[in-house]
């Protein structure tokens, strides 16, 4: 399959990406200590190197009230600027583009500072938010403009404006947490006013040469969510403001509506980004459980969105787009949408990682380096035919050692291995290493 909707460039008129895939934002805990930033950049480049075209940092708040923890990641001062050069350059120089996610958390902020379109506590957090008052608000979207053009002095290519997931300009936006009597509460034109002042001032202090994405909210699946003619109004007016592209957001994290997890089926929102395509003239990406290129493919042909996130599955495998382009799909590590090890972790304010790869967000701790030379080669033996055998296997064998691996099922464990053998094969050749593969009728200790 040639993919070529997914791996096709998309012009902006200002700048391309090489192609349509967006890797998606996810929180890893590593935005939130400095001491990280070489890891996260790391993480980042090799997504970048896989082939990424546009890849969308975890959440960075513009100031201290949108951390989503104590001394959360944030970019408001120009001491913050090394740091985040480290990640714009480790993408540039893999030939990729990387946008920063600004969130300001809200109510879901798990801090004392924590502000809100009202003084409404979200279930989520212990921490009840103060409303912001008129100044609060107008400082609020300074703010925004500030980080953005900071983000833009530390190299991004561009930014998105988180809002959707219920985060703070979800909050003001529905009438589920907007219970305002001013300006900025009542009739849909007024609970939009803040996300179309920030549009408006990040345009005007960034440029027109700059990317600048919102997530929006396509479907709230709370109760005091917004309507489908509502979100186009939104859509309609942030467009007119100088939104260069939409993201999609599907669900707040408060909705007892599952939209992510295993049980979703693949592109099951898909039908609402269309919906937006159609009412818009921006680029529209199209997420939510897409994990394989024949689905992204499928998606794009038909005008479901013009470009595709996916998140996870590029946690799971750096090398997603390479191996889609290469005719290669069949070796994609494919995300199983556990959210074991990334969601669950980052809850629990924990570094994220992959239940399928152990590498994900420890590239600079976890490396698979090829072999210096024939001296090193060892002959392994590997016992056990099962996801973590052929893992090991699949591994040793790409850094140049010789794999036999052992299953008790020989018959039924033929084919797992035979592809195991196939993979590591194709993977050693292009390093110059040897493998060889076989498997035995009896389980060897």
């Amino acid at each position: 399959m040639s993919y070529q909707h997914l791996l096709a460039e998309l012009d902006l008129g200002f700048t391309r990406l090489r192609n349509r895939v967006v890797m998606g934002s996810m929180h890893t805990g590593m935005e939130d200590r400095f001491w990280n930033y070489p890891k996260l950049a790391e993480y980042f480049r090799e997504r970048a190197k896989g082939g990424v075209g546009l890849i969308v940092t975890g959440g960075i708040s513009p100031n201290r009230e949108g951390w989503l923890l104590p001394f959360g990641g944030t970019l408001n001062s120009v001491f913050d600027l090394h740091n985040h050069r480290l990640l714009t350059r480790a993408v540039h120089e893999e030939g990729g583009k990387i946008a920063l996610q600004i969130l300001h958390a809200g109510r879901y902020g798990y801090q004392p500072l924590v502000v809100s379109a009202s003084a409404l506590k979200s279930p989520i957090s212990k921490f009840k938010p103060r409303a912001l008052s008129i100044a609060g608000i107008a400082k609020t979207a300074r703010d925004y403009a500030r980080c953005a053009k900071l983000a833009q002095r530390a190299g991004y290519d561009g930014i998105e404006i988180m809002g959707s997931e219920g985060y703070l300009l979800n909050q003001f936006l529905c009438p589920r947490t907007n219970r305002r009597t001013d300006r900025y509460g009542g009739s849909i034109e007024n609970r939009m006013r803040i996300a179309r002042e920030i549009v408006e001032r990040v345009r005007e202090v960034c440029g027109e040469r700059f990317i600048v994405v919102y997530r929006l909210s396509l479907i709230d699946l709370v109760e005091g969510g917004n309507t489908w003619d509502e979100t186009v109004q939104v859509a309609q007016a942030l467009e007119a403001a100088g939104v260069t592209m939409f993201n999609t957001g599907i669900g707040w994290h408060e909705a007892r509506v599952p939209t992510i997890v295993t049980s979703v089926p693949r592109a099951a929102f898909a039908a609402l980004s269309a919906r937006l395509k159609a009412a818009v003239k921006v680029p529209v990406i199209v997420s939510n459980r897409i994990n394989t290129p024949e689905v992204a493919e499928a998606l794009l042909a038909q005008g479901a969105g013009d470009l595709v996130s996916m998140a996870r599955p590029l946690l799971a495998d750096p090398d997603f787009v390479l191996k889609a382009a290469e005719g290669r799909s069949h070796e994609i590590n494919t995300c199983i949408a556990c959210n074991q090890a990334c969601l669950d972790h980052t809850f629990r304010n924990q570094r994220a990682t992959c239940l399928v790869n152990p590498r994900a967000g420890r590239e600079t701790e976890l490396v698979y380096r090829p072999l210096a030379g024939p001296q090193h080669v060892r002959s392994i033996a590997v016992v056990g035919a099962g996801p973590a055998g052929l893992s090991a296997a699949t591994v040793a064998a790409s850094r140049g050692h010789r794999v036999t691996l052992f299953d008790a099922g020989a018959t039924s464990a033929a084919s797992s291995i035979w592809r195991c053998a196939c993979r590591a094969r194709r993977s050693s050749a292009r390093r110059s290493a040897i493998f060889r593969a076989s498997w035995s009728g009896t389980a060897s200790t």
